[in-house]
This record gives structure tokens, sequence and C-alpha cells, in this order.
């Protein structure tokens, strides 16, 4: 396991130096941010990237993520020439030495949450998705401003998109999603970089739109569309263990025995009969078996990459929502913790 840290570049208000100084921190997860989706990332901000990381000790061998196009996921005519501008930062990455790109296919929007300061009892404050806050939710008002949501799309774009998107089902978004990696796949091959999905988040349809990476029947059927190492899972048990029909241990058993999951994304959530919320990462702080899931890594070997992901706001911390240092580094130490206990107990 390679224990990695989410950082958003030198905008991010968490330094290099405070990731490199949680225990066992092996690479950082990064990306460039200032280049428009769909167009190919400029050598020079990727050195730049890899070099601030290295000087800090760290590993440049994880981007989260290249962006697709939203041409690719519709299947326009205009696919090819952002496919081909996708292909090339493959190529580009790959030089720089980074071996794994997490990357999601949901239409228009990124992972979608209700509230981002729900305050728990102990005055923490959590990401949190409740299902009668999401219904009073207009996103063609223009008024939305949530994480995962690209801010950069007016009024008029998102009308248009979801217009474009009446004529993109669960079948046609599969069916594009095979086009895309039948194009890049071969590129990873050559690049030695492996593509690593993120599960819908949460894993069921928003406002209308289809999703797919939800469960373990249609993440069976993504796998097989090109059936090459190469194209892998971002397992993240926040996402897929919002559906509590998703048995987290099993699946995380079986792709990992398959060396189809790169990259662990691992945090906990407690689920409610109206939604969930994210939580501690610890075991009895959720809904989900951290240890179970850490357990089954631990006995099929897994070397990927681990980060914490999204963490509560505490200690007075302020900042991107899910993404402050505290709840994160404690969230690291947690799962360093359950692995390396987990590793001695399988020796003996």
């Amino acid at each position: 396991m390679k224990l990695s840290f989410r950082w958003y570049g030198e905008s991010d208000r968490i330094s290099l130096e405070y990731i490199s100084q949680i225990p066992n921190m092996y690479s950082v997860v990064t990306a460039v941010y200032d280049v428009p989706v769909g167009e190919v990332w400029p050598r020079e901000n990727i050195a730049r990237l890899k070099k601030l990381t290295e000087d800090a000790g760290l590993k440049f061998e994880v981007i989260e993520s290249v962006p697709v196009h939203e041409d690719i996921k519709l299947g326009l005519p205009t696919r090819d020439k952002y496919i081909e501008a996708y292909k090339e930062n493959i190529r580009r990455l790959g030089e720089a030495g980074v071996k794994c790109i997490c990357y999601n296919f949901m239409p228009v929007f990124d992972w979608t949450r209700t509230q981002l300061d729900k305050v728990a009892k102990d005055g923490s404050t959590s990401l949190v998705y409740y299902t009668e806050q999401l219904e009073k939710m207009d996103p063609l008002n223009g008024e939305l401003s949530l994480p995962g949501w690209d801010s950069s799309y007016k009024k008029e774009d998102l009308k248009h998109l979801f217009e474009q998107y009446k004529l993109v089902d669960e079948e046609k978004l599969f069916e594009n999603l095979k086009y895309f990696l039948e194009q890049i796949i071969p590129v990873c091959e050559e690049a030695d970089v492996n593509m690593a999905i993120h599960p819908d988040d949460p894993p069921w349809p928003i406002f209308g739109l289809p999703r797919i990476i939800t469960n373990e029947k249609n993440i069976d059927r993504f796998l097989k569309l090109v059936d090459s190492k190469r194209n892998g899972l971002t397992f993240c048990t926040g996402s897929l263990g919002a559906d509590p029909n998703n048995d987290l241990v099993k699946m995380v058993d079986k792709y990992s025995k398959m060396g189809r999951i790169h990259f662990m994304h691992v945090r906990n959530i407690k689920i409610l009969n109206n939604g969930f919320e994210e939580t501690a990462h610890d075991n009895t702080y959720g809904s989900l078996d951290i240890i179970g899931i850490m357990r089954v890594l631990v006995d099929n070997g897994f070397d990927g990459y681990l980060r914490p992901d999204h963490g509560r706001m505490i200690w007075g911390e302020t900042g991107k929502p899910g993404y402050g240092l505290y709840d994160r580094a404690l969230g690291a130490s947690y799962l360093n913790g359950v692995w390396e206990a987990l590793e001695e107990e399988r020796r003996k």
C-alpha cells in the first residue's frame, strides 16, 4: 500500500511540507488545474508539479484527475479531438513518471452533496447528502454552487447540456465509455499508465442524468469493455458504500484479487433513511466496515495507492469543504495503523 494525499497545487492552503510530515506518506495526488477541460497540459506545468512534489520528499505518481470532456460522454462527433488531447496528456504524464490517472464518467456533475457544513454533536462539520434537500434544488437556476459542480458552466450551458443528455441513457453512456476506453487504453499500455475510474458519487442518477459505475454488476461490465489490467478502478468506499446493497468487503476482495484496483479512496459514512453523512474514518463512527476492507487488501497483497478521502472540519479549521488537513491527517494515520496491525497479524 502506497499512502497518498490529495493536494490542489500551489493554491492549496495545505502545504506540501505539512503533507510530508504525515507518517508513512508516500505520494501526493494532484493535477494541472489551470488548463480548460479537453486541452493538452503543457509539459512545463507538469514538470513544475513534479519538482515541487519531489522537493518535498514525496512521489509524483498519481493524477486526480484528467477530466473527461462532456462531448466524449455525450458521444458527439467532436469527441475525437478531445480524445486525442486526452491521449497526449496520458503520454506526457507517463513521461513524467505518473503511474495512475483517476477520472470519472459522470455526466455534468461530479460528486454531489446537499450541505457542506452539517454540525455534529462534537462541533465538527462534515459533508452530507439528504434526499429532502436535493429535491428542493434546481440545477438549472444558475444559483447552485457545490463541490463537484463545474462553476464555469453558465445557466444556458447547463440547460443545453441537460437537453443533450435526454438522448443518453445508461446503455448509450456505456457505449460512449467503451469508445473512449478503446482509444486510450492502448496509449496507457505504451506509456505504462493505469487508468482508474472513480465510481459515481452517490451511486444513483442525479437530476435525471444517467450514472453507470454504481454497483458490482455494472463494474463487472465496465471491466470487460476493454479487458486490460490498465483499465481499472479507483475504489471509493464512501461513494459505493452510500448504497447499502453494495457489499464493499466482497467487492474489494474480488477486484483486488483481479489486480484491477489501482487506487483506493477510503472514508466512512453513516447511512440514513434519507441519505448519508460523512464521518470520521474510524470503523465505529460510520456504517462501513473499514477494517474489513483493509483486511482483504492486506490479504491480497494490495500494492496500489490509497488515500484518506473527505475529512470533517475539526479544531476550528476552515477551507475547502472535505479537504482540510487535520481530519484527513488523522484518517491517514488511522488507516496506516490499521494496515500495520493487519500485516503483523498476518505474519503471525
